[in-house]
This record gives C-alpha cells, sequence and structure tokens, in this order.
C-alpha cells in the first residue's frame, strides 16, 4: 500500500475561518433564542434535517443559524475533515504516536473492499461458524451448554454487552448471555451463583491476555469451574480466547482461540472476534447484517459532501457546542430499553478518544477537547436528572433517540401486544416532549396563569409561578431510528465511531491513543503487593495513610 501525501491542514482554532465563527458567535450564536429562529425560518427544520444509512437526524434544536452553520461547514473544509477520514480508510498510520493503522472499518467491508480483507473475512467465517455451530448443537440437544459467560473489560466489554441487549428480541431462547468486566469478585459471583460449570461457555476476550482485571476473572471462573466438577480435559470445550496473544492462551489451557490485529483499537473491536458472544446470541446472520449496517454507515461517511455528511457534521457540531457555547457535558437519553448501555458505550468511545490535552504534534491545546458524556434511558432519565436539564444552571444539550417501531420477542397475545404498541406511542411522546420542553420551555406570565387558581395559602401565586417557570432555549438533537435491527444498530454505532474521528481531527489531537488509561494501570501494579507487605516507602502521604488503615484489623 503506498503512502498517501500529507494532509496539510490547520488544528481547527487555528484555522481562518475559526476567526469569524467566533466573530458570528459573539454578534449572532451566544444570544441566539431557538424560538425566534423557529419562527423566523418556517424552514428551519427541513433545512437542519439530514438521513444517512437509515438513522434520521434533526439538529434544528441546536443554537446555531444558517449563516454559522455555513461557516462551520467552511471550518470543517479547511481543516480537510473529508481528506483525513480519507487517509484513515485506506490504512494510513493515523494514530501517529503508536504508528498503527486505524482499520476497524475493514473489520465490516465485503470481501475485498478494503485493506487487509482476506485475513479479516477469514477470521470471520472462523467465528461466525463456531457461533452457529454452538446454536445448532443446542438446538439440536447435543449440547448442554445454556449459558455464555464473556469476560472482559473495557472495549471488550461494553460493545458486546450494548449489542446484545439491544438486539435480545433476536437472541437465542435456549442461551443466555452474561458479562463480567469488573475485578471486584462480586461481579463475577452474582453471574455464577445460579449457574452449573457444565451448561457455561466462558469467553476470555483480552487482546494481548495480560489485561489484570480479565485475568483474574478468568482465572477465578476457571477455579469455579473446577470446583463445581469440571477437570483439566474439560478446559477446552469450556473455555474460548479472544486475543492476539495466542501462547498465553493456550496456557491458560484454551484451544479455541480467535485473533484480531493491532491496528484493531479495543473501543472499536466489536466488529472483530471481540464480537463472538454477539454471534452466539443473534446468529451468523444477523451479526453480518450488524456488520453491513456499519459499513453503510461508512460508506456515507466516506462519499457524501460535507454538507449532507452526517458523521462529520455531529462531529462539527460538537466543537461548535463546546468551544464556543462551552457546553462541558451532553447527556445522551435513548428512548428505547434496548439501548439503556448505550450512554456508557459512547463514555468510552468519546472520552477515552477524544479526552486529550495535546495536539498531535505534542503542542498544549488551547482549547477543549471531549465533553463529559452521561445518561440514562428515557423514561427513566426523566425521573432523575431531567429536573436539571430543564430548570438547573448549566445548559447541558441532549441527545435523545427514538425507535418508530418497536421489536417484540417471540408471539405475543394480540391483547397483550396491543398493550405493548400503546405503551411504545406513550414512550415516544415522551421523548417528543422533552425535547419541545427543553427548547419552548415555559415563561413566568405562562405559569402565573396555571398558577394562580390553585396559589398555596403560604406563598404568593407570583413565586409559585417563578418556581414553575422554565427558561427553555435548551439545545438538543434527535435522532430516530425506524427499527432496533442488527442493521439499524450498526449504523448508529459507526455513526457515533465517525463522529468522534471528526471532532478529534478538527481539534487537531490522536484519537486513537489511550496513554491516559496507563499510568493508573502501572501504579496499580506497584501497590497491589504494597497492600500485603505494608511497605509504603516512597508514597505520597495519602497514599500511604490509606494503605496503612486498610491493613488495620
Amino acid at each position: 500500500m503506498s503512502a498517501a501525501p500529507p494532509i496539510h491542514a490547520p488544528r481547527c482554532d487555528q484555522a481562518p475561518s475559526w476567526t469569524a465563527l467566533r466573530g458570528h458567535y459573539e454578534a449572532h450564536g451566544r444570544g441566539l433564542d431557538l424560538r425566534q429562529a423557529f419562527a423566523q425560518d418556517p424552514q428551519r427544520a427541513a433545512r437542519f434535517s439530514f438521513e444517512a444509512a437509515g438513522i434520521g437526524a434533526d439538529l434544528s434544536r441546536q443554537r446555531i443559524d444558517w449563516a454559522g452553520w455555513q461557516l462551520l461547514l467552511a471550518l470543517g473544509r479547511e481543516c480537510a475533515l473529508p481528506q483525513h477520514l480519507a487517509a484513515q480508510l485506506a490504512g494510513e498510520p493515523v494514530n501517529a504516536t503508536e504508528g498503527r493503522a486505524v482499520l476497524h472499518t475493514a473489520l465490516r467491508a465485503p470481501r475485498g473492499a478494503a485493506p487487509y480483507a482476506g485475513d479479516v473475512h477469514a477470521t470471520l467465517d472462523a467465528f461466525l461458524a463456531f457461533a452457529d455451530g454452538l446454536r445448532a448443537e443446542v438446538e439440536a440437544g447435543r449440547s448442554p451448554i445454556r449459558h455464555v459467560v464473556h469476560i472482559g473489560i473495557g472495549g471488550s466489554d461494553l460493545g458486546p454487552q450494548l449489542v446484545t441487549q439491544a438486539l435480545a428480541p433476536f437472541t437465542h431462547e435456549q442461551i443466555r448471555s452474561h458479562f463480567v468486566s469488573n475485578v471486584d469478585g462480586a461481579n463475577l459471583m452474582r453471574v455464577l451463583r445460579h449457574l452449573r460449570p457444565q451448561e457455561t461457555l466462558f469467553i476470555v476476550a483480552s487482546k494481548t491476555f495480560t489485561t489484570q482485571e480479565t485475568l483474574a476473572n478468568a482465572q477465578a471462573a476457571r477455579a469455579w469451574f473446577l470446583a463445581g466438577g469440571g477437570t483439566e480435559a474439560d478446559i477446552p470445550d469450556h473455555f474460548v480466547g479472544i486475543s492476539t496473544n495466542v501462547p498465553a492462551v493456550q496456557a491458560f489451557g484454551i484451544r479455541t482461540v480467535f485473533g484480531f490485529w493491532d491496528w484493531v483499537g479495543g473501543r472499536f473491536s466489536l466488529w472483530s472476534a471481540i464480537g463472538l458472544p454477539v454471534a452466539i446470541a443473534i446468529g451468523g446472520e444477523r451479526f453480518r447484517a450488524l456488520l453491513a449496517g456499519a459499513h453503510a454507515m461508512d460508506r456515507h461517511a466516506a462519499t457524501a459532501p460535507l454538507e449532507s455528511n452526517l458523521p462529520l457534521l455531529l462531529g462539527l457540531l460538537d466543537v461548535w457546542n463546546r468551544n464556543f457555547h462551552g457546553y462541558a457535558s451532553r447527556a445522551v437519553v435513548p428512548y428505547a430499553d434496548g439501548l439503556r448501555r448505550l450512554p456508557a458505550y459512547l463514555q468510552q468511545l468519546e472520552m477515552e478518544s477524544n479526552g486529550k490535552c495535546v495536539d498531535v504534534e505534542g503542542e498544549p491545546l488551547a482549547l477543549s477537547t471531549s465533553p463529559v458524556v452521561w445518561g440514562e434511558a428515557g423514561t427513566n432519565g426523566q425521573h432523575a436528572f431531567f429536573q436539571m436539564l430543564h430548570q438547573g444552571t448549566d445548559v447541558v444539550p441532549v441527545e435523545f433517540i427514538l425507535v418508530k417501531q418497536e421489536t417484540f420477542a417471540g408471539s405475543l397475545p394480540l391483547p397483550l401486544r396491543e398493550r405493548l404498541q400503546e405503551q411504545h406511542a406513550m414512550l415516544l411522546a415522551n421523548g417528543l416532549a422533552q425535547a419541545q420542553a427543553l427548547m419552548h420551555g415555559k415563561t413566568t406570565d405562562e405559569a402565573l396563569r396555571e398558577t394562580a387558581p390553585t396559589a398555596s395559602p403560604h406563598a404568593d401565586a407570583l413565586t409559585i409561578a417563578k418556581h414553575r417557570s422554565f427558561p427553555g432555549n435548551r439545545p438538543s438533537t434527535t435522532l430516530l431510528l425506524d427499527e432496533l435491527t442488527p442493521q439499524a444498530l450498526g449504523a448508529l454505532i459507526a455513526l457515533y465511531e465517525h463522529r468522534v474521528f471528526a471532532a478529534g481531527a478538527l481539534w487537531g489531537i490522536n484519537s486513537y491513543d489511550q496513554w491516559g488509561v496507563e499510568l493508573g494501570k502501572a501504579l496499580a501494579k506497584d501497590l497491589l503487593p504494597r497492600l500485603a507487605s505494608g511497605d509504603v516507602a516512597g508514597l505520597d502521604g495519602s497514599t500511604a495513610a490509606l494503605v496503612q488503615r486498610l491493613r488495620r484489623p
């Protein structure tokens, strides 16, 4: 593969259009009122609505006008966003600090359509054959396996767990999936306490097979298996490895190993053999549909012009919100219970990727990067943190995710199906209403008209009305899926991946290393023997005191 020419493009805050964008923000963006913007532009919703790989996006409730939007597009062009993406897709070593290509997109490309496609499809065929073979054996009554316990952490856990939960209506009825990630033994034992060794298959996922938490849990699972009647000879039938370190996996006693490559980052590894528990749960055909959905978004990101390129536009909008409006966090609220783990997945995807304070040249950044990403499934979040979103002192952009049509598991009696459809309409109405309320708010006068007839004897009506008023003008985005199918979910996750890349490219950072994760790991290895020995030499006063306190009888 020939090297592409270097991309000569400025960091976003050094681009000529940045100054123009800053001036426009001060003149028109800072004080933009969304209610007035809609009143002045009847086409605003249409102008700011986009479609990509079956996913609709309404960005019209973001606090930016059309002139500012054009300046934002100019920034994307000056910073060469499409060229940066093309370099990544071509297999250039865009992870400069580790000298690696970043090719998770190759994992979901059709045969022969991407770099390393031959190796990718050989591995894909192998682990999907294993998954489908196990499913067939269970269905035929020839296998005792009823539980799959996936042991991993970070990207080896969050992606498979999210997808398996999201696609629950499509999962095998006789095989239950479980996920263990925390080194706290309570996590493992909560899963194992109701299982039987002879019915359990463990998947141990660790790229290097040296991840401390994963190996600790794997060794504990092995001990549980042997203590429950399993033998060393049974280990190969009940443990599968996913790793690049085959000798270490075999030393553990595992014989079935599926590998992947150093150009697959952990938080982007769902599409590789790390997705084995997903494939067992939903089957090989649906796993391929998941990949196809992601690939459809890849093609959109690679070919759509910037002005209609949804993931790149979302990345530009993230820069606008973070660096101009100064919003320090973003709430993600999926109105779909299957996506309840999406906020946790996005926390790693976004904050581990773009939580950087130096650019690719190692120079300190003069602007903020990744926001804090957090959230909860709607309507649960409405009864937890929406009070702060509506009336709190901080403005937090909200990302609503709505699914038009519910997917029900199996065949349901008609009365129950109708009732659940009514509940789904209720769910959608709540999502629409919350976005509407965040934008419109409620004036004191409006609240006063509602309050006066029921004023409390302990407070005058005006005081109560002030408590019941909402400032409004709070930004949100709505993403809409027709149905939560494997293909739609693949497209949604890929949308977020490319969005994170776009924001990172604009900030001029390397979104694909994670050196900040490593320091704590190294210190933990030093502290572990100190907890046993009591040696506190060289530790700071706080850590030394805590070690001593933890050692007290």
